[in-house]
């Protein structure tokens, strides 16, 4: 039995399109233990092919050296393979100060030394859908765009629906916000009008720094609703996000990481998308109805400025966002 460290990405949405290569690596018969930031250790939590989470005791942003030697001092002998999914020379450091005699990743940030089998990096503007870029560690070939999953135990999203006083089936989540930036975020006043028309409670998530946009929202919302919107950004554990999207009826979202979890446990959603493309991290599910102006041939005039990638927008207007009605996604529900 070939005993495997997965070194995650930082970011829940690379976390979740990981899901397929350890998928892949379980299959064949390793067993996998993930080093994950804080932050994304509970995607992890959620993959049942993870035989053990290992939370990863570092900041965001540097290269914390003693911290990362002395870890390895503790990992030594524990390890067989190590894959390393981001391509920074930090994330590579772990592994290869462990001793861990096969490391694999892309050859990324200068890591000739520290990994020992290393695929090339995709050429700028040709980088593969991110689920084939992870499973690619895999050595496998005929790597398909496989669709991420999800699970989590019945009685532990029960137990924590009862402690947020949720019944299964009983809400809508949305989550407005997206780290990337504004060219990315449907307008606050579409999401509070759309959560007037639904007839449930409404659950907005979202981190701390996303806490005033949701604010605008719940504030719109319960002024005319008391209690409709139930405003959790900054105030839960991702655990407990993860819990209450796997119960929810339906959830609408911009291009973020929760977007991809939703798709992950199947559930109904709309993705709405602006400034970034579908073409390369759609949500990766049949439950998945995507709004995207770009590729709907009936507005006018058309997006020649999309997608442009950008955290603001270039032209000042956000149109590619600003002009999808709340009815627009109201039909998807």
């Amino acid at each position: 039995m070939t005993r495997s460290l997965v070194i995650a990405p930082q970011w829940i949405g690379d976390a979740v399109m990981t899901e397929p290569l350890l998928r892949r690596l379980h299959v064949r018969g390793e067993t996998l233990t993930v080093g994950a930031l804080p932050w994304v250790a509970p995607v992890y939590r959620a993959m049942p092919q993870v035989s053990a989470v290992l939370e990863l005791p570092f900041a965001h942003g540097g290269l914390q050296w003693g911290a990362r030697r002395n870890l390895a001092r503790q990992l030594r002998g524990h390890f067989d393979a190590a894959y390393v999914c981001p391509n920074s020379l930090k994330s590579a450091l772990l592994p290869w100060w462990a001793g861990i005699k096969k490391r694999v990743g892309y050859h990324g940030e200068s890591r000739l030394l520290v990994l020992n089998q290393r695929l090339p990096n995709p050429p700028d503007g040709s980088r593969p859908p991110m689920v084939a870029f992870y499973s690619a560690l895999s050595g496998e070939t005929g790597i398909a765009d496989d669709r991420p999953q999800l699970q989590l135990d019945a009685v532990k999203v029960d137990a924590a629906l009862a402690g947020m006083r949720l019944q299964r089936q009983g809400y809508y989540v949305f989550a407005p916000g997206a780290e990337y930036g504004p060219a990315k975020r449907w307008p606050a006043r579409h999401f509070a009008v759309l959560a007037e028309q639904l007839g449930l409670p409404v659950v907005l998530l979202g981190s701390a720094k996303e806490s005033a946009l949701c604010a605008e929202i719940a504030r719109a919302v319960n002024t005319a609703q008391p209690g409709q919107c139930l405003d959790w950004s900054g105030r839960t554990s991702l655990d407990h996000a993860l819990a209450a999207i796997a119960a929810a009826k339906a959830m609408v979202s911009n291009d973020s990481g929760l977007m991809h979890v939703a798709a992950a446990f199947g559930v109904p959603q709309v993705a709405l998308f602006g400034s970034s493309s579908p073409l390369h991290t759609p949500p990766l599910s049949p439950q998945a109805h995507v709004i995207w102006l770009k590729n709907d041939p009936g507005y006018v005039p058309a997006l020649d400025c999309a997608p442009c990638f950008k955290r603001e927008c270039p032209l000042g207007h956000t149109r590619c966002l600003v002009d999808i009605a709340p009815d627009d996604v109201l039909r998807f529900l």
